[in-house]
């Protein structure tokens, strides 16, 4: 099945009071960043959750983002981080991909936060496009599905 003929997730239901939502994302490819948060904001709006948006310089901010906005007098239910890193012609692609994805489990599991990861690793544009558009696997869209799933959990376990 290509990318193209995949179905895009469906917004899971969510036990107990609506959500409230964070969607911290790093704009570098405002096209492909622009997609992610389309399909993030449908699954959110679809399940009830309301959002705010923020933006951070790069992918390499998003988890230092994330740890900021737990110290924040706003208390937010979940966590949604949107970035996308294409490789390049120098090792910055590898840096950058571990440093971001490590910071972002670090910071859920230190703190026990329910968060979607909607971070593109990709070795051109073409598949982060294909990764961020409205007819096959908005990896946006599968990031909020991810947290308000996580939410169910911790809901369910009184976390």
């Amino acid at each position: 099945m290509s990318t193209a003929d995949a179905e895009l997730p469906a917004a899971p239901k969510v036990d107990g009071p609506a959500p409230h939502v964070l969607v911290i994302r790093a704009p570098y490819y405002r096209a492909v960043i622009d997609g992610l948060t389309t399909g993030a904001a449908r699954i959110l709006m679809e399940a009830g959750a309301t959002h705010d948006v923020l933006d951070v310089a790069g992918a390499y901010e998003l988890p230092q983002a994330v740890r900021l906005a737990l110290r924040g007098a706003q208390k937010f239910d979940a966590y949604v981080a949107l970035g996308c890193i294409v490789r390049g012609e120098t090792d910055h692609y590898d840096f950058i991909c571990a440093a971001a994805m490590n910071g972002l489990m670090d910071v859920s599991l230190q703190f026990g936060i329910c968060l979607g990861v909607g971070l593109l690793t990709c070795d051109n544009m073409e598949q982060a496009e294909a990764r961020s558009g409205q007819d096959g696997h908005n990896k946006g869209a599968e990031a909020a599905a991810a947290a308000l799933l996580q939410l169910n959990v911790a809901r369910w376990l009184g976390a």
